[in-house]
């Protein structure tokens, strides 16, 4: 059986990621995700792991790459800067399909921003961050426990997909303690990625027919691996540009190993007193620990409203919340930042709701009583 601990939301990363199996990280310190790379420098070498501080961003991502390749599941930890810089190396691997996890603990931004002050703007910077075509997969707890959960998550996503998820979370939750629940070996579920099932002189590292994703050879082992940030075909190689067809499918396949399992394997959210609700409140993170209370205060005022929370963030769940929305009459959002998550909301709404907006980026979280007001305002409007 598991016991309780008391960790901070950085320490839960770090010692999840360990516990389903990860054996290398690759960093560079920068605050507010600096503990993760603490610790890991300090359990990894204990499991025979490795630990390697590197002298950037742009190295360290390289460099998680690379030891995913070689088959180890690996993992770095930045905030928004760092993350900036990662972004040309995190397209080639969405483009070879190579598993790995990056933690992205979000500070106010733009540039070096505020570095000790939590902010939630890197939301649209984890869907938008590369160029080209290819699914996001990003996750956003809004505890310590959850942290650790969804690190687990994280991974396993990573492995079954083939590749780089993102674990999205602030630095209120990175610093903060909490007693948490942290499962044996044998509670944890644990994907590895498969191994290759042909002879190495019939192995393709990719496979395009349909969504199936294909094992990944590790480097060193005999099996023949060509590995390019140009489109390709199911040998590696890169296509013509006149291959009109082939250029589609490539990409087409990135898209459709997501969303044929979507709905059942990757979607994620939670549902607050929402079944009769007339407001609904869209928040994720941090945020929405005070949001869930605002909606507690405006249940006991006589309003019905509930809370509405992407734990997947990245496919953002557009049908579900779609659904949930055609009877109320009117969405509030709550968000650190100048409403990102806001944009996304406004895609499924229609103009008979009202769409109320808190946001904050001062570098404060949002209080109860500053949603609660927003829940009033908005449960004043007619349809």
């Amino acid at each position: 059986m598991g016991n309780y601990q008391i960790m901070t939301g950085n320490e839960a990363c770090a010692k999840a990621a360990i516990a389903c199996g990860m054996r290398f990280f690759a960093g560079y310190p920068i605050t507010p995700a600096t503990e993760i790379s603490e610790i890991c420098s300090e359990l990894l070498p204990q499991v025979d792991g490795v630990f390697m501080q590197m002298e950037d961003e742009l190295s360290s991502i390289g460099a998680v790459i690379g030891a995913s390749c070689a088959g180890k599941k690996a993992m770095t930890a930045t905030s928004g800067p760092g993350f900036s810089l990662m972004q040309e190396n995190l397209g080639w691997a969405y483009m070879n399909e190579i598993p790995c996890v990056v933690v992205d603990v979000m500070r106010k931004g733009p540039s070096g921003g505020s570095a000790t002050l939590p902010a939630q703007a890197d939301i649209m910077q984890t869907k938008w961050g590369t160029h080209g075509d290819h699914p996001n997969l990003v996750i956003m707890p809004n505890s310590v426990e959850e942290i650790y959960r969804e690190t687990i998550r994280a991974f396993n996503l990573s492995e079954k997909y083939r590749q780089p998820v993102i674990l999205l979370y602030d630095a209120i939750l990175a610093h903060m303690s909490e007693k948490i629940y942290v499962p044996s070996p044998e509670e944890i579920e644990v994907i590895d990625r498969p191994v290759p099932d042909v002879a190495k002189e019939d192995y393709l590292p990719f496979h395009y027919a349909d969504s199936t994703v294909k094992a990944l050879a590790p480097f060193g082992q005999g099996y023949h691996l060509h590995l390019s940030g140009l489109t390709h075909d199911e040998t590696g190689f890169p296509i013509s540009n006149q291959d009109l067809t082939g250029l589609q499918i490539t990409i087409g396949h990135l898209m459709a190993k997501i969303d044929d399992d979507y709905d059942e394997h990757i979607k994620k959210y939670e549902n607050y007193m929402l079944e009769d609700a007339d407001i609904i409140v869209v928040s994720v993170g941090i945020t929405s620990r005070s949001a869930k209370t605002a909606v507690r205060k405006a249940r006991e005022m006589g309003i019905k409203a509930g809370l509405f929370r992407p734990i997947t963030m990245w496919p953002f769940p557009h049908h579900d919340f779609s659904k949930l929305n055609l009877v109320c009459k009117a969405i509030v959002t709550a968000e650190m930042n100048i409403g990102q998550l806001n944009q996304v909301v406004t895609e499924d709404i229609d103009r008979s709701q009202k769409l109320v907006m808190k946001n904050l980026y001062d570098g404060n979280p949002i209080r109860d009583v500053d949603i609660l007001n927003s829940i009033i305002e908005a449960n004043k409007y007619e349809q």
